[in-house]
């Protein structure tokens, strides 16, 4: 079936509306990478809320310059409030503290690193969220923006970027999410951008080593990739299961 555009945003926006409406909120906190996903989802959020309730956040750490100047980008097209929270001092707190437990090579702090911005991204975007639930007087939510083929393979943070009230294109792939960026003028240096996840140099798609387009298709049927892309998919996807079930163990009734 053709994806339609026009028909898809007008369900999304009413999927939002509906349960803003359903649970008396009132406001939307998210992050604005400067990157399609989130110019898209703020797109979405200002469309079914008003721009008067949605507030972006840039969270630089350590980041490039103009990831601040694509979200404003963003902003200013659809007229929302962007505030800037950097966390670079307070990350780099965290590595001093770090210091007191141990001399730690740069390879073996890689990983935890790369996490720890995604963690205390989404930490600082509830702090906001709570605190202008209390000053606008009426409940705000942390809106997530991945997209279909990033949770997929488990490309996000545990406990950083896959935390969140409302995910509005959690079902849409990275090229669906795309079209209704177009649909809604999402400006194209942003739309267009190549992804990554700002945090470590490169870009998504050399982080897996598959495109999202190929993604995409082995979610429709495997066999529409190669084999060796088909192999690095379900590695990911395996290798990433722990990311969306937490093991309980339930005693005896």
């Amino acid at each position: 079936m053709k994806f339609d555009a026009k028909k898809e945003t007008k369900k999304i926006i009413e999927f939002i509306r509906n349960y803003y409406k359903e649970n008396h909120l009132g406001g939307a906190i998210l992050g604005i990478s400067g990157g399609k996903d989130s110019g898209v989802v703020a797109a979405l959020m200002v469309k079914a809320l008003g721009n008067e309730n949605v507030i972006g956040v840039t969270l630089p750490c350590h980041s490039k310059d103009k990831d601040k100047i694509d979200a404003k980008l963003v902003s200013d097209y659809y007229g929302f409030e962007l505030i800037n929270f950097d966390l670079t001092k307070i990350y780099d707190s965290f590595e001093l503290e770090l210091t007191k437990l141990g001399q730690f090579t740069e390879e073996e702090k890689k990983n935890s690193d790369i996490n720890l911005k995604p963690r205390l991204r989404m930490s600082s975007l509830y702090y906001l969220a709570a605190l202008y639930t209390e000053i606008k007087k009426k409940p705000y939510l942390v809106v997530g923006t991945s997209n279909k083929c990033e949770i997929y393979v488990g490309y996000f943070t545990k406990g950083g970027d896959n935390v969140h009230d409302i995910a509005p294109i959690a079902d849409l792939t990275v090229e669906e999410v795309i079209k209704i960026g177009e649909y809604l003028k999402v400006p194209e240096k942003v739309l267009y951008k190549t992804p990554d996840d700002g945090l470590s140099g490169k870009s998504d798609e050399e982080k897996l080593g598959v495109t999202y387009l190929e993604i995409a298709n082995y979610m429709k049927n495997p066999k529409l990739v190669s084999k060796s892309s088909r192999s690095v998919i379900e590695k990911h996807h395996k290798k990433n299961e722990h990311k969306f079930n937490i093991p309980t163990y339930r005693k005896d009734e």
